[in-house]
């Protein structure tokens, strides 16, 4: 017993500054955000006495309604692309020559060497209208002269995918170089076809990896503020710019503070599904 509870005190103490840290820096913060969204707002541009629902009344409002559901699919679809591109990637980068696994994972690494915003604002060049893109794509009559490649949707979800796919690449490159390549061997002597042992094989042993990948790209793309604001434009607008709008523009902190618990609220919601479908999967394994 004396043993036991020396183990858990040496436990508190190492685990104490990490704790201190994050509620005196998360925590605290988060819970002043919840608080300031029930303060009315002051018209000098400060925070007023009393509480108030009208802030998270303001939100049914149709336009914010609908930047929340373009929030919502840009974040969910460029996930997906990410998920797409980077299993290929992980499953050869985990299966090449070490003589080129590190050649391969510098090439992955590179982009973090040059600024976000620098890259940013590289695609905003590219996909001008009289940028490459644009001028390539006309010339093979893909495009029409009047199609617009900046300031909508779909530039948005082009250029996230862009700036997220090495946080994709890089956990299910970690979960695949764990996993025994010689079960999709086995798969394929008992007449698996390569689609099918890759598909009810791989997939499935990486599920973890793949997850990581998953919420590396949905998490930040729901706060993503630059992309939308520098290529997206009225058309790209997400709950991050709303939020920017109405704190440094309307001067309007608890509206602000509204929608960032909406923001908040959505983040944590595909974290706590993810530690439920995680624990109901280790409680059958801890019966055997």
């Amino acid at each position: 017993m004396k043993r036991e509870s020396r183990q858990k005190v040496q436990e508190i103490l190492v685990s104490w500054p990490s704790l201190f840290w994050l509620c005196l820096f998360f925590i605290i913060p988060t819970l002043f955000v919840f608080a300031i969204a029930l303060k009315p707002a002051n018209p000098y541009g400060g925070i007023g006495p009393g509480w108030t629902l009208d802030n998270l009344r303001a939100l049914a409002n149709s336009n914010y309604l609908t930047v929340a559901w373009r929030t919502v699919w840009i974040s969910v679809f460029s996930a997906a692309i990410c998920l797409v591109l980077s299993t290929p990637i992980g499953y050869y980068l985990a299966r090449v020559s070490a003589r080129w696994k590190g050649f391969f994972l510098m090439l992955i690494i590179v982009p973090f060497w040059t600024n976000f915003l620098v890259r940013i604002f590289a695609w905003k060049v590219l996909l001008h209208p009289e940028g490459a893109i644009k001028k390539a794509l006309a010339l093979v009559g893909l495009i029409g002269p009047q199609t617009s490649l900046l300031y909508n949707s779909g530039a948005v979800v082009l250029v996230t995918v862009y700036a997220f796919l090495p946080f994709t690449i890089l956990p299910i490159y970690a979960a695949a170089e764990k996993f025994d390549f010689q079960l999709l061997e086995a798969a394929r002597d008992l007449g698996a076809k390569p689609f099918q042992a890759f598909s009810r094989v791989f997939l499935p042993g990486i599920r973890r990896g793949l997850l990581t990948a998953l919420l590396f790209v949905f998490i930040p793309a729901l706060g993503s503020y630059v992309i939308p604001d520098i290529v997206g434009g009225p058309g790209g607008e997400m709950i991050g710019n709303k939020i920017a709008q109405r704190v440094f523009v309307d001067r309007n902190l608890p509206l602000a503070s509204a929608l960032s618990v909406v923001l908040i609220l959505s983040v944590l919601a595909p974290l706590l599904a993810v530690l439920v479908l995680q624990r109901k999967r280790e409680k059958p394994e801890s019966l055997i």
